[in-house]
């Protein structure tokens, strides 16, 4: 590569700046180093190289190239300058702290100050910042966006928007300071705004840098990495596309309430927001975008998720935010010694990165794996707290209203959410501990505890269905929960989680309301051919889980004929129904069918029995690359891929049937 490189005799210079020009900083990389092989003292090249470094966002290289420049000419006050500046970028903050007292030319004074205040902010030390960013003189807008960003730090997200608005309307429009606007809307929970302002720098970045392949690798063209570069970090694309997948991401968690479809778009959403974003090689990706690649891919591939995850927090600087995801992804899944030991080992972490009610909840969950009565009182003491500021919160409301104060209702009204936000969680870790006992009542009684504040919320009001189902003789009561769910996406029932139409159709059978379970089984079977004629290809469950249900009722009811004529039925076509969630429910039924034929308590007609066997056959034949059931991540030791297979169980299910006839 480096002969093709090679100038022609008496043409460097001009092929150098050329290829500057072209954007080829790589290969101009690759040129000055030869050069710099046989000239280690050549000041065009190191200043070159330095400039290339820079261009490329290799930080720490252009600070070496200019360290070299600032001993070897230390009469050029420039590269002492782009010596701390390289270093401030490289987040060495001693090191370009001490770098700028090296200027001591009046003429750089303006300069080295706002890379003072900058070094300072870096730091976190947001005081120091302040003092330095105030000496610099008011009418400059540069000053007007470190204010915004020191507010932006402070949590003042409608101040700092003001200042960066007032900013930009001097200035013109800069992407980067979009992007700060959009990001304090995204602070503030106005997400059209912020999605606004994200299609802005978008849309610039695409029509001015068509060079950086925006969506190409969505469209599943290949297309060679667009590397680090200042271009790419001036038209802010990477933040913008970041933030974009961080508003998705925030919609499918508040569209949990609304079915399975809701939430598949917004999750669809966000990982095409991180696909659309110009292609880079992973090495090359930044801390953010490697902490949302975790987490938006991490029910696909939760291992590489965990890996990543782990990757970062031993970077210096990571995105704040890992360290709490990492441990409620642990808790998530179930890892709570992982999570305790991370709590462990990174005590200084803990202080800086996780708020006290976060640190409260994540240490009463793991308590809860070795004392659940300790837990217990941890979260009710934390849950009555977070009362206390619902109560407060409510009656600042009342009174905003009464005063007609329109501005302080809707901040009232903001900080009541978020502290909503903050008791559901607590209030769900409590009841999960009773309802692991399923001591149902109990966690009944948990939730018209906090009735007065939740009633209102989809998703207690989801879980306290859930509870009255489980009771078995309060469907009644269930229906009235699950059927203002079902109505309001009645429409797009197939946006409803099927577990949730499975059991309001439940609720109505028990109720005998044979009729309402007919329709909404009707309403669901029109919408799923209706999706099956547009898509043939793709698989729809809903149906299928709802029988699937049914039939396990029955079964548990001791009716198996009707049950498992049921479950069979409900698997047809197997080429589209047999999946991982339904041969879960299927094969339930199947081995408590078996388990009462071995202790002889029940007799099957001899038809059922052929029938039965006959789709254990189907499944065998179908399940080949269908998974048993979902592996765990971080597993030390991986399930036989052979054994975790539909086959392998179905097989294992059909010898036992054979084995009781023989």
């Amino acid at each position: 590569m480096d002969s093709l490189l090679q100038p022609k005799e008496g043409e460097y210079t001009a092929t150098v700046y050329r290829m500057i020009k072209e954007g080829k900083f790589i290969d101009v990389v690759h040129l000055l180093n030869l050069e710099l092989q046989s000239h280690p003292k050549s000041r065009p090249a190191l200043s070159l190289l330095g400039y290339c470094y820079y261009q490329l966002q290799d930080f720490v290289n252009a600070a070496e190239c200019y360290e070299q420049l600032s001993q070897l000419h230390p009469e050029v006050d420039d590269y002492k300058l782009y010596h701390a500046q390289s270093l401030y970028k490289a987040c060495m903050y001693q090191e370009a702290t001490k770098a700028t007292f090296t200027l001591e030319s009046q003429a750089y004074q303006a300069k080295i100050l706002k890379l003072q205040a900058a070094i300072k902010y870096g730091e976190e030390d947001l005081s120091g910042a302040k003092s330095l960013v105030e000496q610099g003189p008011s009418e400059d807008p540069d000053t007007d966006i470190n204010l915004g960003c020191l507010l932006y730090k402070e949590g003042r997200y409608e101040e700092a928007c003001h200042k960066f608005t007032t900013a930009m309307q001097i200035l013109g429009y800069k992407a980067d300071l979009s992007y700060n606007i959009a990001l304090c809307y995204y602070s503030m929970r106005q997400y059209a705004p912020a999605l606004k302002h994200i299609a802005d720098i978008i849309e610039r970045g695409i029509r001015d840098h068509p060079e950086l392949s925006v969506g190409m690798t969505t469209e599943g063209i290949d297309v060679r990495s667009v590397g680090n570069t200042l271009i790419l970090h001036e038209t802010a694309l990477i933040e913008a596309f970041n933030l974009k997948a961080a508003i998705e991401h925030q919609l499918k968690n508040l569209s949990a309430p609304a079915g399975e479809a809701a939430i598949r778009i917004h999750d669809e959403a966000a990982k095409e927001a991180l696909t659309d974003m110009p292609p880079r090689a992973e090495e090359e990706l930044d801390p953010v975008t490697l902490h949302n690649q975790a987490l938006m891919n991490m029910d696909n591939n939760p291992t590489q998720g965990f890996e990543k995850l782990q990757f970062l927090l031993q970077q210096n600087p990571f995105p704040p935010e890992t360290f709490g995801n990492l441990l409620l992804l642990y808790i998530k899944y179930e890892y709570y010694d992982l999570a305790a030991d991370v709590l462990a080992e990174n005590a200084h972490l803990t202080y800086k990165y996780l708020s006290p009610t976060l640190y409260d909840f994540m240490d009463a969950v793991i308590t809860c794996q070795t004392a659940p009565e300790e837990a217990y009182r941890k979260l009710d003491e934390m849950a009555s707290k977070q009362t206390d500021q619902l109560r407060k919160l409510t009656k600042q409301v009342q009174e905003a209203r009464q005063n007609h104060d329109d501005e302080s209702v809707k901040k009232t009204v903001n900080e009541y959410d978020e502290a909503l936000e903050r008791y559901i969680p607590i209030l769900m870790a409590q009841a999960k501990i009773y309802w692991d006992l399923e001591n149902y009542s109990q966690v009944e009684k948990i939730f018209r505890k906090s009735v007065e504040f939740c009633n209102e919320h989809e998703m207690w009001r989801l879980n306290v269905a859930h509870v009255l189902f489980m009771q078995e003789s309060k469907f009644k009561e269930a229906t009235g929960f699950y059927e203002p769910i079902v109505k309001k996406h009645y429409d797009n029932i197939l946006h409803v989680s099927a577990i949730v139409l499975a059991n309001l159709c439940v609720s109505y059978i028990m109720t005998s309301q044979n009729e309402e379970a007919e329709e909404l089984m009707r309403k669901i079977e029109k919408e799923e051919e209706q999706v099956a004629y547009d898509d043939p290809d793709k698989k729809i469950y809903h149906l299928c889980i709802v029988n699937l249900v049914i039939g396990t009722l029955y079964c548990a009811k001791g009716n198996y004929e009707f049950g498992i004529s049921r479950v069979i039925k409900s698997l047809e076509p197997y080429n589209k129904k047999l999946g991982t969630d339904t041969w879960f429910y299927a094969k339930r039924c199947f081995m408590s069918l078996l388990e009462n034929m071995a202790k002889h308590m029940i007799m099957l007609r001899d038809s059922i029995v052929q029938e039965s066997i006959q789709f254990l056959e189907h499944c065998e034949a179908y399940g080949k690359d269908v998974p048993a059931v979902v592996e765990q991540p971080l597993e030390e030791e991986p399930m036989h891929e052979g054994r975790n297979t539909v086959t392998f169980e179905a097989r294992l299910l059909k010898a036992l049937f054979l084995e009781l006839l023989a």
